[in-house]
């Protein structure tokens, strides 16, 4: 993500078209809303960064199928004669871009086409026709009359519910946005906006009309009275409209080519190719491009500079929603959104009288072209206090990683409060964003430090990231990934296309046929390149965390995914896996009976045996129990711990279940743990941590575990590093010392934990 700059952050809305109620698809399954396709599809949109473009930044989903978009705005349109062919060549390059990643933008427009501060293009909305799959999730054309090309008119409207058409005509190619470009720059060119006044109808006949004129600029100048002008245009300004304004797209030029032509060739060698940011996982070094000023002074900043503007757009956002952001309210104070009464909105009614009145199509339903700028005023004056060296924590200072500020006691007191109330903290996340941003991209270099500051808490903005460096992803993953065959078929296509309509579908992002798609090829993916290993259902729950966290990364979901099972689930994957499941469940039952002897005498004795309900615990690493928003919370602390960590988690869930287990029987427990009471994830970790550092290394021992990487550890030996809510104070001692309170002995346990 660019920084904010400069730019406002400008949201708009529109409606998914309804799908009927009655209706299933082929696997008997209720179809899936068309909003969350879009939802789906737009996901790739925010990987999608150049200057000449408006990256989008987030996508949500209201009632009825109201979908609200935000991305970055600049709110001032061109309108520069001047600077004609600087601006084609600028269109052209985010048209080209766009065009390598397979978009097209089918709605360019003058409004459409932006300037930031420097007078450089910005096109907006370029990803509304790839996100309403070319318009036909939505109930409106994707375009305006007067900038679509011949050959989009000529198709006529489409939508899938229409009886009169038995299939949907072709996606527009990149040549359709070519000709749009020209009927741009003729208006830009004329000093009008070309056709406003004409009915659709005729607008419509009329660009028809052109396909038997041999230069259809001179016949627009003529129509419209402005020939004069057009002739007065410099000769490369005319060349370049008659290249774009051909009516057969046979004969029109991509973007691409017109990027090439002789008509740029005095402002072309002005602009450098745009270089793609080196992702934190690949095998090209992401300082490179990095250079020191002539004059180092130019490096420092003032006291009154807008260091919030220097963050990441999606950062900014973020922040924005945690300081009380809302933009439905946004919308709905500037009169986008308009509620109405119930009875209004029935396609009916009938008075006492019985008169009968109807209503026309509701009109909200189409799409509104304005764009809402969001103020940030609330979010500064949050962060007000903040020092300016917040922005810019120094990595090897020995001292609290929290700034000093006016607010610093604040922020001290915060660390100590409930990770919920943390996570929605806008001063204590700027803080955790740019400390663990820093981190990150000096990464592997930092990773001692990255595991230090994931003890106190992870901000959900960077979770994926810092997730992977937790589990020492390290290479060029995508390259990896690539080559991994994920299209020949195999015998285990047929399990995983039915597993995954059942997992995790409460969930928007997951539920998508995108979500579907990406599910399908991670989990191929891994079956394909661990030929010693089986699919087994629970595998798809394990991929569900990765895969939400990195939705626009595959490689990376993949690679934590390949990483995450053999640390905490080594050959829990075999085609025979009994022996290692049973161990597992063996072991269990000891660290029952070590920390809760009374409940474990119990449960023995009603036969409610682990076999019964831990299973899918372990096998899916409590992914199959708890919704997704408890796993980011369980995994940030058990990505810490080593693969015994999981045996304390499953005790401490089954302390906050002791009461309601010993005072019932077998039944009971049964249908208890069929349907698991809400749990408290927070209690849940706390307490396992405390467990974890009680609990003898030999109690938790496994024949079957993956071998350590420590040369001379068999198990019982070496301790790294080690887990307490009083780390910081405690040394880095093989022997980590704690007092026995009942009876007043020390004692000594060897801490295996946390790499």
């Amino acid at each position: 993500m660019r920084p904010l700059k400069d730019a406002q952050l400008g949201a708009f809305t529109f409606f998914a078209s309804a799908l009927p109620h009655d209706v299933c698809g082929s696997n008997g399954l209720p179809l899936t809303p068309n909003s969350i396709k879009i939802l789906g599809r737009f996901q790739i949109l925010k990987t999608i960064t150049h200057p000449r473009l408006c990256q989008y930044v987030d996508i949500s989903r209201g009632k009825h199928g109201r979908i609200f978009c935000l991305a970055p705005y600049q709110a001032v349109s061109i309108e520069v004669l001047e600077k004609v062919l600087q601006i084609a060549y600028e269109v052209l390059e985010g048209l080209e871009f766009m065009n390598k990643h397979g978009l097209v933008h089918r709605a360019l427009s003058a409004h459409n086409v932006l300037m930031d501060c420097k007078g450089n293009v910005k096109l907006a909305k370029f990803g509304l026709y790839h996100m309403t799959d070319h318009g036909a999730d939505v109930d409106f054309p994707i375009g305006y009359p007067s900038y679509l090309a011949p050959e989009v008119i000529a198709q006529g409207s489409f939508h899938p519910s229409d009886p009169s058409r038995d299939e949907a005509p072709l996606p527009s190619g990149p040549k359709t946005d070519v000709w749009s470009l020209g009927v741009l720059l003729f208006e830009l060119c004329a000093g009008r906006r070309l056709l406003q006044n004409i009915e659709i109808s005729e607008r419509l006949k009329f660009i028809l009309t052109l396909g038997c004129m041999d230069d259809i600029v001179t016949v627009l100048a003529e129509e419209h009275g402005c020939l004069d002008t057009i002739k007065e245009l410099p000769e490369n300004v005319l060349e370049l409209l008659r290249k774009c304004l051909i009516f057969l797209p046979s004969k029109r030029a991509t973007p691409a080519e017109l990027l090439g032509d002789p008509v740029f060739s005095g402002i072309s060698c002005h602009y450098t190719p745009f270089l793609k940011p080196v992702s934190l996982f690949s095998s090209s070094l992401r300082c490179a491009h990095l250079e020191l000023p002539d004059d180092i002074s130019d490096l420092c900043k003032d006291d009154d500079d807008d260091y919030l503007s220097e963050r990441a757009i999606d950062e900014v956002y973020h922040l924005w929603c945690l300081a009380g952001g809302d933009l439905e309210k946004e919308l709905t104070n500037k009169e986008i959104i308009q509620s109405k009464p119930p009875i209004c909105t029935l396609p009916n009614f009938v008075l006492e009288d019985g008169e009968s009145f109807g209503q026309g199509r509701d009109r909200s339903f189409l799409l509104d072209d304005t764009t809402v700028t969001l103020s940030l005023c609330q979010l500064r004056n949050r962060l007000k206090d903040v020092a300016g060296e917040a922005y810019y924590p120094l990595l090897e200072d020995e001292q609290s990683s929290l700034p000093q500020s006016n607010s610093s006691n604040e922020l001290s007191a915060t660390v100590t409060l409930p990770l919920i109330i943390r996570e929605r903290d806008t001063e204590y996340q700027l803080i955790r964003i740019i400390l663990f941003d820093r981190l990150l991209k000096a990464y592997p270099y930092k990773k001692n430090l990255v595991w230090k500051e994931a003890r106190v808490d992870i901000p959900p903005l960077v979770r994926g990231l810092a997730w992977a460096a937790l589990l020492g992803i390290e290479g060029d993953i995508q390259a990896k990934y690539e080559s991994i065959d994920k299209d020949t078929p195999i015998p285990t296509d047929r399990q995983i296309e039915v597993d995954i309509p059942r997992c995790h579908q409460y969930d928007e992002l997951l539920s998508s046929p995108q979500g579907h798609i990406k599910f399908r090829r991670v989990l191929k993916a891994w079956v394909v390149s661990h030929p010693d290993l089986v699919y087994w259902q629970g595998l798809d729950s394990l991929c569900a965390p990765f895969l939400y966290l990195n939705f626009n990364n595959e490689a990376l979901a993949y690679a934590c995914m390949s990483a995450f099972i053999p640390k905490y689930l080594y050959n829990f994957f075999l085609k025979d896996n009994s022996h290692v499941i049973q161990e597992y469940l063996t072991v269990f039952s000891q660290m029952i009976a070590f920390h809760d002897p009374e409940l474990s005498n119990h449960l023995n004795e009603i036969g409610f045996i682990p076999d019964l309900y831990a299973i899918p615990w372990f096998l899916t690493m409590f992914t199959h129990v708890f919704p997704l928003h408890k796993i980011f919370h369980l995994w940030d602390t058990l990505l810490l711990g080593n693969s015994s960590f999981p045996f304390c988690i499953g005790v401490a869930i089954l302390q906050q279940l002791r009461d309601r287990l010993l005072a019932n029987g077998f039944n009971e427990c049964i249908l208890l743990f069929s349907d698991l009471p809400e749990i408290d994830i927070e209690r849940c970790v706390r307490e396992s941590i405390t467990l974890f550092c009680w609990t003898p290394k030999s109690a938790t021992y496994r024949q079957h575990a993956q071998p350590s990487k420590v040369a001379g550890d068999n198990g019982f030996g070496k301790t790294t590093t080690y887990y307490s809510s009083d780390y910081q104070d405690m040394p880095k001692t093989d022997l980590v010392r704690k007092k026995n309170s009942t009876d007043g002995k020390t004692w000594y346990f060897c801490l295996g934990m946390l790499r």
